[in-house]
């Protein structure tokens, strides 16, 4: 078979970097709650479910849960759950699940103890230190997709980096899936909103993969986040696009938007039980349509700034949120999202120190699909090309963080101990030299010279240093080689879609 690249391949990256990896988190996942304060989240949630019910506002669902056994009223758009039907379907959703990519070594595994990063996602606009901060477009979404397409950390592209405003909006999604299907060889994420995106996007999958439907199926091909309009409400566009993902076999992630202060209750707890509620209403939704159909159980759940009303993320609350997630996404046996979220305006040490927070959360919350694992700022405002950087580095740190120890006597050193004696060093020694190369973690930005030679190569900080990075894996960025025929058809879908209008508007 003909296969088309788009530039030259080179033989190998400059930037070094630590190889693509499958992640899996060896440690015991972290638990701040007992297993009485889980239950009383847990029961509070159904008892929220029971009473004041959840809006579904597309009719279509209503009659599905109804179908089901779910409480509805005539001229009403709340549905009620009786505890134990609710259960009943949650427990039909599967504990894990594989998503496939184009390239095979980028298939991920959802569930256990896996961990996924993703590139950052669904920013109105996009910033670097050259450039300033600009309204999102088609261009610079394209570099970072090849930016997620390059950088080892990322698994997964889930959402565009930032929303291609210059595109229109009808056809907008056309554009957006086939660079992401062609820039990039993981994983294909499409948009909830309605249908129409889901199928195209679905279509895009099927074409790239070289797949029927039936393969599609029995091996999911394309993923999606859909959010409650918290508190309590699924909206139309939102649930036309869980029927049309559930329906072929296709994962959604729950992920209610709850923010307490604002769209919940203002203490964390009654915060996660507003999430418990509205996440499990929509995996419960899901299996009513397709019993066994693989679902995420998602957590947004931080706090506002009372005094502005501004989300906050990276906070004390956000972290103990996160962790409570796990625990209840592990009670239902259900995969988990949460993010790498922060509320900077710029690349800077708070960008980084909310990070941080936000990720050892997750990675001891047992978090399975980190979104946003790339390149955030602003609260979700800005995607920043510096940040994905300093991200890709924090994610090199924790993907080394999650390799074990080995305990092999050469490991514990006794022989070269002796040998080196009291009062020597190790530099030279063997056992050193046998592991020079390999011997430690090597950083992606992190600059360990002294101050002297720090100050003799020009001073350069973390954020000017990685700016010189991404440049540099841009202008060495190879397009994943597509097959000639698959290339053909994706172009021929694409016209024939925008020909047809698109999308509608919403």
């Amino acid at each position: 078979m003909v296969r088309r690249a788009r530039r030259n391949p080179r033989e190998s990256n400059s930037i070094k970097q630590l190889p693509y990896r499958h992640l899996r988190n060896p440690y015991p996942a972290l638990a701040i709650a007992s297993e009485d304060e889980i239950e009383a989240i847990h029961h509070a949630s159904l008892a929220l479910l029971r009473d004041t019910g959840m809006r579904f506002l597309l009719p279509e669902a209503r009659e599905i849960l109804k179908q089901a056994g779910a409480q509805t009223e005539t001229g009403s758009e709340r549905v009620r759950f009786d505890p134990d039907l609710l259960i009943e379907l949650v427990s039909k959703a599967p504990p894990s699940f594989t998503l496939h990519a184009r390239n095979a070594g980028h298939n991920l595994f959802f569930g256990e103890n896996a961990v996924n990063f993703s590139m950052v996602a669904s920013t109105p606009n996009v910033s670097c230190l050259d450039k300033g901060r600009r309204t999102g477009n088609f261009h610079d979404y394209c570099n970072l997709l090849k930016l997620g397409q390059s950088l080892n950390t990322t698994h997964l592209i889930a959402g565009y980096p930032v929303e291609p405003i210059d595109l229109p909006p009808t056809t907008r999604h056309l554009d957006a899936i086939a660079a992401l299907a062609t820039l990039t060889d993981k994983p294909l994420y499409a948009y909830a909103l309605g249908d129409v995106r889901i199928n195209d996007g679905l279509e895009i999958a099927k074409i790239i993969r070289g797949i029927d439907e039936q393969t599609l199926q029995e091996q999911p091909s394309l993923i999606t986040i859909v959010n409650a309009n918290s508190p309590l409400q699924y909206d139309i566009p939102m649930l036309q696009g869980v029927l049309s993902m559930v329906r072929r076999g296709q994962p959604v992630a729950f992920t209610p938007f709850t923010l307490a202060g604002a769209m919940a209750p203002v203490t964390v707890v009654g915060a996660l039980v507003q999430q418990n509620a509205e996440a499990l209403a929509g995996i419960a939704f899901a299996q009513a349509v397709n019993p066994g159909c693989p679902v995420m159980y998602g957590s947004f759940t931080s706090n506002v700034d009372m005094k502005s009303g501004s989300p906050a993320f990276g906070t004390p609350e956000y972290a103990k949120a996160t962790v409570i997630s796990g625990q209840l996404a592990r009670k239902y046996q259900i995969p988990l999202r949460a993010s790498n979220a922060n509320a900077s305006n710029a690349p800077d040490a708070q960008s980084v120190y909310e990070s941080q927070m936000s990720l050892w959360s997750c990675i001891n919350g047992h978090i399975n699909l980190i979104m946003h694992g790339l390149g955030w700022l602003e609260g979700g405002l800005c995607a920043n090309y510096e940040k994905v950087i300093l991200d890709a580095e924090m994610l090199q740190m924790m993907s080394e963080y999650l390799q074990p120890l080995s305990f092999a006597e050469d490991e514990l050193a006794v022989k070269a101990i002796d040998e080196v004696g009291p009062g020597n060093h190790f530099f030279q020694s063997a056992h050193t030299i046998e592991r020079y190369e390999h011997a430690f973690y090597s950083p992606l930005v992190s600059d360990w010279s002294n101050f002297e030679t720090w100050q003799e190569n020009g001073e350069v900080t973390a954020t000017q240093k990685a700016n010189k990075i991404w440049k540099q894996l841009l202008a060495e960025y190879n397009e994943p080689l597509l097959e000639q025929d698959c290339a053909e058809q994706l172009d021929e879908f694409v016209q024939k879609r925008k020909a047809e209008g698109g999308a509608p508007s919403l």
